[in-house]
């Protein structure tokens, strides 16, 4: 009975204790139920709305689109010239530097003329002597036919001395081709650049012995100003080329051969007459003016061959398309904010954009981002990504076909 008396306090001071307890939890539940019911549905619904996949969107849009070739080609000089002596002899001058810009007629190499000034000389002496003997030739020939006229000369004296003038009148005139000959062969001891260019490695110094039979030349020039890069381009595209050559002038884009670089800008300047049937490629030349010395004989590049402009052409950017088992198709988002999965036809496809066929029209939304957690009917939160300007469209385009 004394043990009862003792344990009965200390268990209804617990009870005490877990009931004050239960007033207090129950007193916040109360109020946190009523801040939940004083929220505004509004919030609620756009708490909702801002809970959608997050992706990012950008409207279709309706433009000019280029359409291109690419290949790889490798630049060419304009012209290319091997200087050769055209005479033997002793170079006594050297008149250019190694790698040196040479206008067309600039002094290059002088090779000694004395023995080709001789000969000339005795060309020019020997005519002068002809020349005499026709000059007395003639007045003879004047006295005889007088004479012959009176009866004091005989028609076979006469008819001598035509002969005679003849064969003197002929002699001058293989005289003056002596001349004209021996002129030429001196002036060919001054040798001067036959175009403007580069110069490269000098072959001959001064003091050697040059002939004109020598196959290795003197020095070489390269024209640089404008310049050529020869490029191929798939058979098949033989058709679109020159319908594109036959409407105007066709631009040509040379790259570096990563093509992450533009060099220069040209246009195309001549088509293969035939196909390489061992490659199945058509080869093709490009000129550009070349002003910076931007492309270098020998040197690989990219080019780009704008071969049509499609108008008014429905275009969305690469990442929008998708491949799916039935094949390519895009997701549009609607105004509703809900994900539609589209199929799509695609006709030319670029590095960054494709024109759509079938499936989209201009204004549309579709996503370029986020797809991987999207599925059809899904709500998304759109973020406006903004359209690339014309102008990179245009130097981003490729003529390569989607699958």
């Amino acid at each position: 009975m004394a043990a009862n008396r003792f344990f009965w306090p200390r268990g209804r001071r617990g009870l005490l204790i877990l009931a004050a307890v239960l007033l207090v939890g129950g007193y916040f539940g109360v109020r946190h139920f009523a801040a939940d019911a004083a929220v505004n549905p509004a919030d609620q619904a756009k708490a909702r709305a801002n809970s959608g996949v997050p992706v990012t969107v950008q409207a279709v849009e309706t433009a000019d689109f280029p359409v291109y070739l690419n290949s790889l080609g490798t630049v060419q000089p304009y012209d290319t010239v091997t200087v050769r002596s055209r005479v033997d002899g002793q170079v006594t001058k050297v008149n250019f530097r190694q790698g040196q810009m040479v206008n067309e007629g600039d002094l290059l190499v002088q090779i000694d003329p004395r023995p080709y000034q001789a000969a000339l000389d005795q060309a020019v002496a020997k005519k002068t002597q002809d020349e005499a003997n026709l000059r007395n030739a003639q007045l003879d020939l004047a006295r005889y036919s007088t004479l012959a006229q009176q009866n004091f000369a005989s028609r076979q004296q006469l008819d001598t001395q035509q002969a005679s003038v003849d064969q003197l009148t002929a002699q001058v005139k293989g005289d003056q081709a002596t001349v004209d000959n021996a002129t030429t062969q001196l002036s060919y001891t001054t040798i001067k650049s036959p175009l403007s260019g580069k110069t490269g490695f000098r072959l001959v110094d001064p003091g050697n012995i040059v002939h004109a039979s020598d196959t290795t030349g003197i020095v070489s020039i390269v024209k640089l100003q404008p310049i050529s890069v020869v490029f191929t381009a798939p058979e098949e595209n033989v058709g679109a080329i020159n319908n594109a050559l036959a409407a105007g002038t066709v631009p040509v884009t040379a790259l570096s051969s990563d093509a992450t670089k533009t060099l220069a800008q040209g246009h195309l300047a001549l088509v293969d007459n035939q196909v390489d049937q061992a490659s199945g490629t058509i080869r093709m030349k490009a000129t550009f003016e070349n002003k910076d010395n931007a492309l270098w004989p020998g040197l690989s590049v990219a080019t780009k061959l704008l071969v049509e402009t499609k108008k008014n052409s429905v275009v969305v950017p690469n990442d929008a398309i998708q491949h799916g088992p039935n094949g390519l198709y895009a997701y549009v988002i609607g105004a509703d904010n809900k994900a539609e999965l589209r199929d799509i036809k695609v006709g030319d496809e670029g590095a960054t954009q494709s024109v759509i066929l079938q499936g989209l029209k201009s204004g549309e939304r579709v996503v370029v981002a986020g797809q991987y957690r999207l599925t059809k009917g899904a709500t998304v939160q759109a973020h406006d990504q903004k359209a690339p300007e014309p102008a990179q469209h245009e130097a981003e385009n490729t003529a390569q076909k989607a699958p």
